[in-house]
């Protein structure tokens, strides 16, 4: 492989790289938001940071401890499917393949 490939390569990783950078600093900065039961509303950030959890002043009783409780686990689960599923699309978008550069 002569030099001008090589550097050809290494400018296009470089490219990749700062595309990724991109496509994960925009999805960071977006919100998920989920609803379960018709309780239970939890808002997600691209970083996969809990903005916030809402349960319905209604559902506040002893007998829905447990149906909160799930549909908060399974909001969180869907929001954090969702997060991975589009990391998964952009790095193969920009790379490929679906688990990145690397």
């Amino acid at each position: 492989m002569g030099m001008n490939q090589m550097q050809a390569m290494i400018q296009q990783a470089q490219k990749m790289q700062r595309e990724l950078k991109k496509a994960q600093e925009a999805l960071d900065a977006k919100e998920f938001v989920i609803k379960k039961s018709g309780i239970v509303t939890v808002t997600v950030m691209g970083s996969k940071e809990i903005k916030s959890i809402n349960i319905d002043k209604d559902a506040f009783d002893a007998e829905n401890k447990e149906l909160i409780e799930d549909s908060i686990a399974l909001a969180l689960k869907e929001a954090f499917e969702k997060i991975d599923a589009e990391v998964a699309e952009f790095n193969e978008r920009i790379t490929g393949r679906a688990g990145g550069l690397f």
